[in-house]
């Protein structure tokens, strides 16, 4: 039997079990994969910790990238084939495994020019990207924005594809070391929260301006300041809460910071599609493909010291992608 890393109660890293699990044929509509690469995110800290809920016992992880070695019923003329390398984010959670049964119409099927372990430390980072640059708030080039957290997974990938736009990217990260890390991938001004007032710098950088659009994955310790750092008329785009969650506010602090707008989007939706997951995954592979986006895996442990990557991601420690390894 395959083995899995599961929760049977929400907590700590310590609650993480790897644990042998049965795995029936693909059901309808299914495909079998087997996991070569698997990343790793933040999201999965909020699942695991109770964050965001799950039903009882779950298991964890949102992408992977691996081969497909059954399909199940009703898959005929997807496209799809056993021996085929694919790659997948979203959905129920439980790419922590060697192997899983996922549904096949949200397989992407990876060129020969894209590798396992790039592919699963890309879809959901830079997919997430992908909808924050071209479909939230759509950069045409030209803009200065505030994106916080610089340096994380996410936030290297958003460094290359703001500079390959022609954006000036100011990013905010924790350290002096972080921000080296943020320049070289291409993010134009850095600001070293822990030391500096951010929503200030931001102001000072753009001749009091601010900026049109600032991509928060903080929350709690980032908010309200973040929005101090919006020209009138701004969008202030929540992706995560990494500090947990962004307080209750009351709607009228929008009026009174400039007639602000707020979102909270999720590449679920976004790519609730097929057709707009593939169109997705192909801005993004051609990215790749020409040299602007690279997957920067920094950390890869075992499937089974899973809890040590959580620790290391929690505490700041991580830079770039993370990957679990079967």
């Amino acid at each position: 039997m395959p083995r899995a890393i599961r929760i049977h109660a929400a907590g700590g890293p310590e609650v993480m079990q790897f644990e042998e699990v049965a795995l029936a044929a693909p059901g309808q509509g299914e495909a079998r994969v087997r996991h070569t690469a698997i990343g790793v995110n933040y999201l999965d800290t909020y699942h695991r910790s109770g964050q965001y809920a799950l039903p009882l016992p779950a298991g964890l992880g949102s992408e992977a990238a691996g081969v497909i070695e059954a399909l199940g019923p009703g898959t005929e003329g997807s496209g799809l084939a056993v021996g085929q390398r694919v790659a997948y984010c979203g959905g129920t959670p439980g790419s922590y495994s060697e192997a899983r049964n996922y549904p096949a119409d949200r397989l992407v099927p990876l060129p020969d020019d894209i590798a396992d372990r790039d592919a699963a430390a890309l879809m959901l980072k830079g997919l997430t990207v992908e909808y924050l640059f071209r479909r939230t708030f759509p950069l045409k080039g030209g803009e200065t924005i505030l994106f916080h957290a610089a340096a994380g997974g996410v936030g290297l990938i958003a460094c290359q594809w703001a500079k390959a736009l022609g954006v000036r990217m100011i990013g905010t990260v924790s350290s002096d070391a972080k921000a080296a890390l943020a320049r070289e991938h291409g993010c134009a001004e850095t600001i070293v929260y822990t030391r500096e007032d951010f929503a200030a710098r931001v102001k000072e950088l753009t001749g009091g301006q601010g900026v049109p659009v600032v991509y928060d994955s903080i929350g709690k310790d980032t908010f309200p300041a973040s929005l101090d750092c919006l020209s009138p008329r701004g969008l202030f785009v929540s992706f995560g809460s990494a500090s947990g969650p962004v307080p209750p506010f009351n709607i009228m602090l929008l009026a009174q910071k400039g007639s602000l707008f707020a979102t909270r989007p999720t590449l679920f939706s976004y790519a609730a599609k097929r057709s707009d997951l593939l169109e997705m995954t192909q801005q993004m592979f051609a990215m790749v493909r020409k040299g602007a986006v690279k997957a920067d895996v920094r950390q890869t442990f075992p499937l089974a010291e899973a809890a040590a990557a959580h620790r290391a991601l929690e505490s700041r420690a991580t830079t770039g992608a993370t990957l679990l390894l079967p």
